[in-house]
């Protein structure tokens, strides 16, 4: 088959290797987003560029010079591999095939930008990704196929994604190839009565209230690590919380109860957690035993204050 893969990043460049690792489908054309002023090269742009590939940028696809150089390319399937740009029914169609499109979770649920995050905020047990048909929607459309994967209890956003999500995605790329060679690929019409809507995980989202329930803070703790990262404050500084982990105790919540080389213990609702590294504002992550000892931290100390 003639393909086209549009993407950025880690990701996009990962399937592209992929497929041109392989060698069983040619590809025509790679695009991805326009340029940014000061900021490299996206990876997926430098790595199509070493491979001779033709590489564009297009503002949007909506532009008819656009739209005709995309035809140009006489491709049978268009995959979409982390895309952040609105690629209309238009450009979508212009393959004989049309156009798939990845989604790192079960769709329909955690539809929209952070769709690693959410799942661990909320307590899930699972997650995965979707490779489905785009429509005009977010993230809407039937599936062509999903991957399922559970979410351990002290899962990050590291764990789930780059450990578990990513490598088996960037594999799956080669198998969505085979579906559509095979013809007659399936249609796994969503159910939207189960759809969920998330917004992007952002900071004002990853403030920590110390006084909520220790699985909620916890959750929310691992499900913003590394991005945006949890945060708190001590004395009006904020600081951002990473790696923790989660331990029995009883007392008053939001206060203090331990400091030693392990890290600093915060008493919650029904449990302890135990910060093992920060990232004080205008620093680098360190442990938490070492910001402790600098900002003279201390047991009976209240945080988020």
């Amino acid at each position: 088959m003639r393909l086209i893969v549009m993407g950025q990043q880690a990701f996009g460049k990962d399937c592209l290797a992929k497929l041109l690792d392989a060698g069983t489908d040619e590809v025509v054309a790679v695009y991805c987003e326009p340029d940014h002023d000061g900021r490299p090269a996206d990876p997926i742009k430098e790595f199509a560029l070493e491979k001779g590939l033709a590489v564009h940028q297009p503002a949007n696809f909506t532009d008819a010079d656009t739209l005709a150089t995309l035809a140009g390319h006489d491709a049978d399937l268009m995959i979409m591999a982390f895309v952040n740009l609105f690629v209309p029914e238009a450009a979508r169609d212009t393959p004989r095939r049309g156009s798939i499109c990845f989604h790192p979770s079960l769709l329909p649920l955690h539809r929209g930008p952070s769709a690693v995050n959410w799942p661990i905020i909320m307590g899930a047990t699972k997650s995965g990704f979707s490779w489905f048909y785009p429509n005009d929607g977010l993230d809407e459309g039937d599936s062509l196929m999903q991957w399922e994967c559970e979410i351990g209890p002290d899962d990050t956003v590291i764990d789930l994604y780059f450990k578990k999500i990513y490598p088996a995605a960037v594999n799956s790329v080669l198998e969505i190839c085979n579906i559509f060679r095979a013809g007659n690929p399936p249609h796994i019409v969503p159910d939207e009565a189960q759809a969920t809507y998330e917004r992007r995980c952002l900071k004002k989202h990853a403030h920590i209230d110390w006084n909520k329930p220790v699985g909620q803070v916890y959750d929310l703790i691992r499900g913003t690590n590394p991005a945006p990262g949890a945060w708190t404050t001590l004395d009006g500084a904020e600081v951002q919380v990473f790696d923790c982990a989660r331990i029995p105790g009883d007392g008053v919540s939001s206060k203090v109860v331990d400091v030693s080389e392990d890290g600093v213990t915060v008493q919650l609702i029904g449990g302890r957690i135990l910060i093992k590294r920060v990232r004080p504002a205008g620093a680098g992550k360190i442990p938490a035993a070492d910001w402790a000892a600098s900002a003279g931290l201390s047991v009976g100390d209240v945080l988020g204050t």
